[in-house]
């Protein structure tokens, strides 16, 4: 059994992580060397950013954190706080080393996104919701806030679960019944699985007025679904140049690489950096291949060989300035593609 979990955009860390990667691509478009390493949190009508940032630019931080819980889906007004500070001068000097961080990449032959088919499930699910809220008019009903649990044994999916806010207006048997034929059947059908749609009842009070969030918490959500180790570091709110971030779209390329050539059918890739050090302390690769039965083998020498792990190296490989970061911070930050870290190695 393999249980994962997936949100949808306006679900209350996702709609944190949203606008903490907003604000990290407007300093990129604004100062490519931009460093910036931010905190935000939200609960019933507020939005609390803090954090450190080293840039050549300046802008409504406030506007902008705005402009995106309302391009989620949300009309309620929401209060700013904003309290950014200039890196210190010891943090400016580290940047690049400046992290202690254990970061885990892995790649799998099951499905064609290299991702345990479970993940790729749930995501499509979330996916799903948001799609329909945004694009038809028969889901207007439908709010931002989402969430989506499901179980799979082997190759069958047993169990799915969902929760989906709805205006007071419509009635609950209206809200099971659409999803379950506009989402859940096209997607992973009926037969054999345990559905369970809103299972407690009604969901109308959702987002920042239901509940708190803060970005980095979706972790499982961001990487492997919990069914591999990630790290206690978030992603989101962190420059590309940031061991945690560039180590984690590293380790997943590198996972990639020895899938993509038939080295394993599936790989598992740990990193570790430390204080200090652009590259990193240790690295480690470990491939599972269909003929050895399960055996595990030992590929970290040839990764070493294929790859520089360097961050400076890796940021210039993968192309990371870009502003492109909040784009990952709903579904996954893997198994999508235009990202440079899904690139199909040849």
């Amino acid at each position: 059994m393999k249980t994962v979990e997936s949100v949808t955009q306006g679900q209350p860390d996702k709609i944190c992580d949203q606008i903490a990667d907003a604000i990290v691509d407007e300093y990129l478009r604004r100062d490519q060397g931009a460093h910036v390493d931010l905190s935000v949190m939200g609960s019933h009508g507020m939005v609390m950013i803090g954090g450190e940032v080293n840039a050549k630019a300046d802008f409504d931080v406030g506007a902008l954190a705005k402009q995106v819980y309302q391009e989620i889906g949300y009309q309620d007004d929401i209060e700013v706080f904003v309290n950014v500070e200039d890196q210190s001068e010891e943090m400016k000097l580290a940047n690049g080393a400046s992290d202690t961080v254990v970061v885990n990449g892995y790649a799998t032959r099951e499905t064609r996104e290299m991702l345990p088919r479970p993940v790729v499930f749930a995501h499509a699910l979330a996916r799903r919701l948001d799609d329909l809220r945004r694009t038809d008019p028969a889901f207007s009903w439908l709010k931002p806030d989402g969430k989506v649990q499901l179980t799979m044994d082997q190759d069958q999916i047993h169990a799915v679960t969902i929760l989906a806010s709805h205006q007071v207006s419509v009635d609950e048997k209206k809200v099971r019944e659409t999803i379950l034929e506009r989402v859940v059947m096209p997607i992973v059908g009926e037969e054999g699985v345990q559905i369970y749609i809103n299972p407690i009842g009604p969901f109308t009070y959702c987002g920042f007025r239901a509940d708190s969030g803060a970005n980095g918490r979706k972790q499982g959500v961001d990487t492997y679904g919990g069914l591999i180790p990630h790290s206690e570091s978030a992603l989101s709110g962190k420059d590309p140049g940031k061991a945690a971030r560039a180590g984690t779209y590293m380790a997943r390329y590198a996972a990639r690489y020895l899938v993509e050539q038939g080295l394993a059918s599936a790989a598992l890739v740990n990193i570790v950096y430390t204080l200090g050090r652009s590259e990193p302390l240790l690295v480690q690769a470990t491939g599972m291949g269909e003929k050895s039965r399960g055996a595990k083998m030992d590929l970290t020498n040839l990764l070493k060989e294929a790859f520089d792990f360097r961050l400076e190296a890796i940021v210039e490989r993968l192309n990371l300035l870009m502003p492109i970061y909040r784009g990952t911070s709903a579904y996954g930050h893997f198994g999508r593609p235009g990202l440079p870290w899904e690139a199909e190695q040849v």
